[in-house]
């Protein structure tokens, strides 16, 4: 059994409706922020789903030093505030100092771990303890069955609780491939499981210099995810990827993305009228 997670006006896990995390990769600036936001209140509004906007304010492990790594902080929670309260969506952002995290906490409905930072333990007890959920992003070089030890340690720290979210390995030295299996050995601890499309087709180091992917293979992962029974699924989108400074060659183009998640729902209904498979929803 699933203990739902409340974030925001939502409650995530079992019997919910599928939680779709997405927005653009980095905040770049408040007109296409909220381009993006307005589409993603519209399928608020008009699908069985719960959205939560997301953004980064810095992305701080870009692959080049010379790299666009957002607004910082600052800046960037004062646009995801005002992106929450211009078009009623819960907001979230990654941390990647424990000091991030009690601010965040403050802006935001949802903080998040990023894979690379799974491990870290002083990261993901400041997350938790600032009393809001957490998604924590399995780390691509983590068995499914370690993050167990991840969610103890966030359950200690804090009671706004846990998701993990399934990102993709690392096979060999340029591309990832996802193990339908993490999905509901993961979920057997209890938690909702996330599953990142997007950031599962990245290629590392492919884009010299930068992360390249495979948009191509975005809707066939999220599909497959979505007939195992997962609780939540996150999107990167944008209105022109090929301008985006981050994640561009994986991102799912805005003007694509409801169709895309209006066939995820059809999949969903068709799966929650089987009969449950151990682990899965």
């Amino acid at each position: 059994m699933v203990r739902p997670v409340k974030i925001g006006p939502y409650r995530c896990g079992d019997d919910q409706p599928l939680l779709l995390i997405a927005g653009p990769c980095v905040l770049q600036n408040h007109e296409i922020s909220s381009q993006i936001a307005e589409t993603l209140a519209d399928l608020n509004d008009s699908l069985d789903i719960n959205v939560v906007f997301k953004a980064s304010f810095d992305k701080a492990n870009r692959t080049s030093a010379t790299a666009i790594r957002g607004p910082g902080l600052h800046e960037g929670l004062e646009m995801l505030s005002q992106i929450g309260k211009e078009f009623g969506l819960p907001t979230t952002t990654d941390i990647h100092l424990p000091e991030q995290a009690a601010p965040v906490g403050e802006a935001c409905d949802l903080l998040q771990i990023p894979a690379f930072l799974a491990r870290q333990t002083d990261l993901v007890v400041a997350a938790a303890q600032t009393g809001k959920p957490v998604n924590i992003k399995k780390g691509q070089f983590m068995a499914p069955e370690d993050m167990r030890y991840v969610v103890e340690k966030a359950r200690a720290a804090g009671e706004g609780g846990v998701l993990l979210c399934e990102r993709g390995t690392f096979f060999g030295y340029g591309r990832l491939v996802n193990d339908m299996q993490s999905l509901p050995i993961m979920r057997q601890f209890g938690v909702p499981v996330v599953f990142d499309a997007t950031h599962s087709v990245q290629r590392p180091g492919s884009g010299q210099g930068s992360t390249g992917g495979n948009r191509e293979m975005v809707e066939p992962l999220a599909r497959a995810a979505v007939a195992v029974g997962i609780d939540a699924v996150f999107f990167e989108t944008h209105p022109a990827p090929e301008t985006s400074p981050s994640d561009g060659a994986n991102m799912v183009p805005l003007d694509q993305f409801g169709a895309l998640v209006r066939r995820l729902l059809a999949i969903r209904e068709t799966i929650q009228s089987i009969r449950p498979i151990h682990g899965t929803s």
